[in-house]
């Protein structure tokens, strides 16, 4: 047996698949596997924010499509990235253990506090508008690529400070640059921050990635999912979603814009099993 992986060509994202392919060969070392590594649109255009070009869905495009004409057997992605409405014939197969869900700020290599001379690196509507009520002096100017570009954006001079997951730092061996980590209650993460999706197609079954699979994960991300759906929540909105589960309950904290443009965050709690339902009434009580 032969499972091909595919993966953006990002050094984060080949890491996050090994992580799958690692799994795959614990269940069974007789599986053969091979990565398969793909450039995205969304790799490729630099220059210019997502809600300009298309959204998240340019980060997967071209690896569902591999997946369709059968290129590739599955597909991995941090599930912050993916759409909340993913093509029926190509569904989430998989869910990981979820890692640090949290934000960092990332200072210039040697700095030891923010220059507010020049702007904070983000292109994260959601991160900026809870960055403005730290630090309402601060500036703030668009950065894209990924970790290890936008270090090096950083590093070069033009930014004073950057904020990325601190899962994915974790996992590229960068935990080191983290100057400090933001609490939930300071910065409400984007919704599955620190869980991983695979994704295949429909009736492709995953017996191997049984001890990769998180059930605890699964239900907050399909809580969070559920809020941010509700909320049409796009790749440029300020929309934020953390549920963790305690006990057979799940508490969801989410957060939304007023009809002025202002931050507001409300919660909910209820049966883990309903972890959908409790998502989806949270933003229909935060409409109202």
């Amino acid at each position: 047996m032969k499972i091909r992986v595919g993966s953006r060509e990002s050094s984060l994202a080949v890491i996050q698949s090994e992580m799958v392919i690692d799994a795959i060969r614990a269940w069974d070392p007789s599986i053969e596997t091979e990565l398969v590594t793909m450039k995205t649109k969304g790799d490729r255009i630099l220059d210019r924010n997502l809600d300009k070009i298309g959204g998240k869905g340019l980060f997967i495009k071209e690896l569902e499509l591999a997946l369709l004409a059968e290129e590739v057997d599955l597909t991995v992605h941090s599930l912050k990235d993916m759409p909340m409405e993913v093509a029926e014939e190509l569904p989430i197969l998989a869910m990981s253990k979820r890692e640090d869900p949290r934000d960092a700020l990332i200072l210039p290599e040697g700095a030891e506090e923010i220059d507010f001379r020049k702007p904070i690196g983000c292109s994260s509507n959601r991160r900026i508008l809870q960055l403005k009520k730290m630090f309402p002096q601060a500036r703030f100017a668009p950065i894209r690529g990924n970790v290890q570009t936008r270090l090096a954006k950083l590093d070069s001079g033009d930014f004073a400070a950057t904020v990325l997951a601190v899962a994915g730092l974790k996992r590229a061996g960068l935990e080191n640059r983290i100057s400090r980590i933001f609490e939930p209650d300071e910065m409400l993460p984007a919704a599955c921050q620190g869980i991983l999706a695979v994704q295949g197609r429909m009736g492709y079954e995953v017996p191997f990635l049984a001890d990769f699979i998180d059930g605890k994960a699964t239900r907050e991300a399909l809580c969070e999912r559920a809020f941010v759906r509700a909320l049409d929540g796009g790749c440029t909105s300020p929309v934020a979603a953390y549920a963790r589960t305690e006990g057979g309950r799940i508490h969801l904290t989410g957060l939304n814009i007023d009809g002025k443009g202002n931050p507001f965050t409300a919660e909910a709690e209820g049966p883990a099993e309903e972890a959908e339902r409790i998502g989806a009434e949270l933003a229909a009580k935060m409409l109202r």
